[in-house]
């Protein structure tokens, strides 16, 4: 089960993972454009999922879909 709205979720990153994040996303802002330019931007993905799935505990089946939609309707813009 996801944390309610009040609560917050925290991960950790290695300083190397956090440097290489940062780029991969802040080249997307700038481009809006997703592409790897690097296996290190692969790696550190992987392991940021690595990360979600072990904090998130998320059902793939079933209601997954459903949290899903509902997290994506809290986030975005009004």
């Amino acid at each position: 089960m996801l944390p309610s709205l009040e609560n917050t979720l925290s991960i950790s990153l290695t300083p190397d993972e956090a440097v290489v994040l940062f780029e991969f996303v802040r080249r997307f802002s700038d481009t809006d454009t997703l592409s790897i330019e690097d296996q290190a931007e692969e790696r550190a993905l992987w392991n940021l999922c690595c990360v979600f799935e072990k904090h998130l505990n998320l059902p793939m089946e079933g209601s997954y879909a459903d949290i899903l939609k509902m997290a994506r309707e809290r986030l975005r813009d009004e």
